[in-house]
């Protein structure tokens, strides 16, 4: 199954169990209250916590024996008691390469050609929940895989998700006066080729980052963004230089994941089951005991990307063009966006409208699509 976080919230009766499968949470039952501290403490004593302090919120990880799960536990006090979240990893092994990822034909094969370079930024990109990291790892496992063990590859992470190996991963500290800055700082100075940053938070790892992308370094990061072109909005907005912007940045994956409909899925004509959407061919889910009643089994990517290096495109990101506008030339440069992939993915009876509006809503921008 494609359960990736299972959540415990307390109650005024108990404990409520949730688990978020393919991306959207499920009930699954729940504690007593007389057992839910229990439950509680238990998972703290796995993940080595502080079970006397119930008051602040702690974070940990829990390895089984045979190394075949490994879980981070995150508990946070709320008014019912102790709220916790563990995360899953096990899930990763299956998107070990970027083969694994199912990413179209030509974003598969540009990943992989910018990857190749020696210097220069390649950003993935994403809301919350759309699988950065597992994208990131699986281009980490790759350029490991690539270099045939010959490239120095080096990590700032927070936290590290995932232990990949061929690759020195460090994770930041602020509270040590280890943040981004400092150990991106000393990190060129370790003779690295490639360098990966967990995220881009703020100006000042982003101007860091940046500046080694420029100076002989490939740089592998992660940005929140809802869209390739938005990358280098939001990146202006935070004050980069568009020089850094245009002069860094290789290429923007943007990918978004929507559920993958259960063979039980049926065919419909009812328009108004479109909800809006211009296609004429699409299935809806229903539901059986395979896919537990949801009526979708696992995820599929949509994704986008957008390479910098256009002459049109490059004079639009030095002249601090809005995001529309550079979606506009990325599209005529080859670009296929987030909308237009879903829209195939209906027609193809992959997933369906309900699923498409759920992960990217009902605004005008993606009902006026241009077929």
């Amino acid at each position: 199954m494609g359960v990736s976080d299972v959540h415990l919230q307390p109650t005024a009766d108990g404990l409520e169990v949730r688990w978020r499968l393919d991306g959207v949470l499920q009930d699954v039952g729940e504690f007593a209250r007389g057992e839910a501290s229990d439950v509680v403490t238990r998972l703290k004593v796995m993940a080595e916590l502080l079970t006397y302090r119930s008051e602040v919120p702690q974070e940990g990880r829990i390895r089984a024996a045979d190394g075949d799960v490994e879980m981070r536990v995150s508990t946070f006090p709320t008014l019912h008691g102790e709220r916790a979240v563990v995360r899953l990893f096990a899930a990763e092994r299956q998107y070990l390469y970027l083969e694994d990822l199912g990413l179209p034909s030509e974003v598969h094969a540009t990943l992989k050609q910018e990857l190749a370079e020696t210097s220069g930024a390649v950003l993935i990109s994403g809301p919350a929940g759309s699988g950065k990291t597992t994208t990131a790892y699986a281009a980490l496992r790759e350029l490991v895989r690539g270099s045939g063990g010959q490239k120095s590859l080096v990590s700032l992470e927070d936290p590290i998700e995932v232990a990949v190996e061929g690759v020195a991963q460090s994770q930041a500290n602020e509270a040590a006066g280890f943040d981004f800055p400092t150990g991106l700082r000393s990190l060129m100075r370790q003779d690295p080729e490639v360098i990966f940053v967990g995220e881009i938070r703020d100006r000042v790892t982003a101007e860091t980052a940046f500046q080694a992308a420029l100076t002989g370094h490939l740089v592998l990061t992660t940005f929140h963004a809802g869209s390739a072109a938005g990358v280098i909005s939001r990146l202006s907005d935070m004050g980069i230089e568009p020089y850094l912007l245009r002069s860094g940045i290789l290429a923007i994956l943007s990918q978004r994941l929507v559920r993958r409909l259960c063979d039980c899925a049926t065919d419909c004509d009812d328009a108004s089951a479109t909800l809006g959407l211009p296609v004429k061919h699409f299935r809806i889910e229903a539901g059986c005991e395979d896919c537990l009643g949801t009526g979708y089994r696992g995820r599929i990517v949509l994704a986008e990307m957008l390479e910098a290096r256009p002459d049109e495109l490059g004079r639009a990101i030095l002249s601090q063009s809005d995001a529309s506008q550079l979606e506009q030339l990325a599209i005529r440069a080859g670009m296929v966006p987030h909308w237009s992939r879903a829209l195939e993915a209906v027609e193809a009876g992959l997933t369906s409208p309900q699923e498409v509006r759920r992960v990217f809503g009902f605004s005008d921008g993606n009902i006026a699509v241009d077929q």
